[in-house]
């Protein structure tokens, strides 16, 4: 009956509200400081099409909670009631900022949806305003057909998914402040995955910065310097070592299908800049440790630091690059130094594969999709294992396409989406009986 209710995805609207949608990803850009995103803007879209059948303006049954912690950067909260208090399911973690773009880069304007038979085409399709656009279609034909369910349908639409560096804005904050208190009593589906599959796993972040202290001088006197530069990659090539000797390939990830273990590696440079003839006088080299959920990330920031504090105790042991290459110069009285930081850190999940949540996941994929094929990788998701920690049934799924996940030309078809949809309307049927 309810499936009936709920039907099929409308195309034209869902394709409508993305075009918006996607012709604001151009300000939805996360890497601060020079992009921080205004998440209003894909808010003020969604808001559009669901306040009309809402409570606020009277017009439907949808109470709709628009919640700021930075001015521009809203969360949205909506929720279609249930009959029953303590029953719920909720669509959780569309997050409505994007990583950037470079057009230059791209075969199309990556901030304008395009259309190419069944491809939707631009920044954000997959990842993640494909989602946001999908589970709005799923609320509005919700409070228009207003069937009557014994479960609360809520949606969280979130702010600042993409980047870490600015705390206090999104889902993290929700939670510290009860907002999602009511989602324990039913499954949480985190929607910001791809494939069409169940994402029983992933990972945990440590992004980390290893800044190391030399000695400034002249090319041609390189007797005369400590070298950052040479001393913060043997530095990271022993780090990593001893990263991988201690986190090693965990027997869990291949029942779980990971892709990939546990890895430390890194993925930026950056030094203060001179002339080509300069050794310069610091460096910082940047990256991340994804880490899967079966080691813990304090244990791992323990380990790193325990690497570093070693390293300038024994500096003089770190190979050399040549035969006046040196890390300290003794009649100076100056040692090179190696210092690591980390931004905020996020711990991988593996999710409760016997749970009633995964098993109406699993079910309405077979159903739908016409096969299960259960996936993990390292890639991160906030907050879910704080959740799961909590006693929240958290499970994963999404429609985009991994192979276009923070890629140039992000793509995803419209088919999978339509076939989300239904998927969610299995669920929230298989939870009336």
């Amino acid at each position: 009956m309810v499936k009936e209710e709920l039907g099929e995805l409308n195309k034209d609207s869902f394709v409508t509200l993305l075009s918006k949608l996607i012709g604001e990803s151009k300000y939805v850009q996360n890497n601060p400081p020079e992009l921080i995103p205004e998440e209003d803007r894909i808010v003020r879209h969604v808001l559009d099409v669901l306040l009309p059948l809402s409570t606020t303006t009277g017009g439907g049954p949808l109470i709709v909670n628009h919640i700021t912690y930075k001015p521009n950067r809203g969360n949205l909260i909506v929720e279609y009631p249930g009959t029953e208090p303590n029953k719920v399911v909720s669509f959780v973690g569309m997050h409505m900022d994007v990583v950037t773009a470079n057009p230059e880069e791209w075969d199309f304007d990556p901030f304008a949806l395009s259309i190419n038979g069944d491809k939707l085409l631009g920044r954000g399709t997959t990842d993640c305003l494909g989602h946001v656009a999908l589970v709005t279609e799923l609320m509005k034909t919700l409070g228009q057909t207003k069937p009557k369910l014994k479960s609360t349908v809520v949606a969280v639409f979130i702010a600042c998914e993409e980047n870490s560096s600015i705390q206090g804005v999104g889902v993290e904050e929700l939670a510290k402040d009860g907002y999602l208190d009511k989602l324990k009593n039913g499954p949480l589906y985190w929607i910001d995955s791809a494939d069409k599959q169940p994402s029983i796993g992933t990972g945990g972040m440590i992004p980390w910065h290893l800044h190391v202290t030399g000695k400034l001088f002249h090319s041609g006197l390189p007797n005369q310097a400590i070298n950052p530069l040479e001393l913060a990659m043997e530095a990271l090539k022993e780090i990593q070592t001893r990263f991988y000797k201690d986190f090693p390939p965990h027997p869990k990830e291949q029942v779980y299908g990971f892709e990939a273990p546990s890895t430390m590696k890194p993925t930026q440079w950056s030094y203060p800049g001179g002339g080509i003839n300069q050794i310069p006088g610091e460096c910082t080299i940047s990256g991340d440790v994804r880490l899967t959920p079966f080691y813990n990330v304090s244990d791992v920031i323990n380990k790193l630091n325990e690497y570093v504090e070693d390293l300038n105790k024994n500096i003089e042991k770190i190979p050399t690059r040549g035969p006046v290459s040196k890390y300290v110069l003794p009649d100076e009285n100056l040692r090179g130094r190696i210092e690591i930081s980390y931004d905020e850190a996020l711990s991988g999940i593996a999710m409760d594969l016997d749970s009633r949540g995964y098993h109406v996941l699993y079910q309405a994929t077979k159903e739908v999709v016409g096969y299960v094929k259960p996936y993990s990788i390292t890639g991160s998701l906030p907050l879910v294992r704080e959740l799961q920690d909590e006693g929240y049934d958290v499970q994963s799924t999404g429609y985009g396409l991994t192979a276009t996940y923070h890629a140039d030309n992000e793509y995803c078809l419209l088919s999978d989406m339509a076939q989300g949809y239904l998927v969610f309307a299995s669920i929230i049927a298989q939870l009336e009986e």
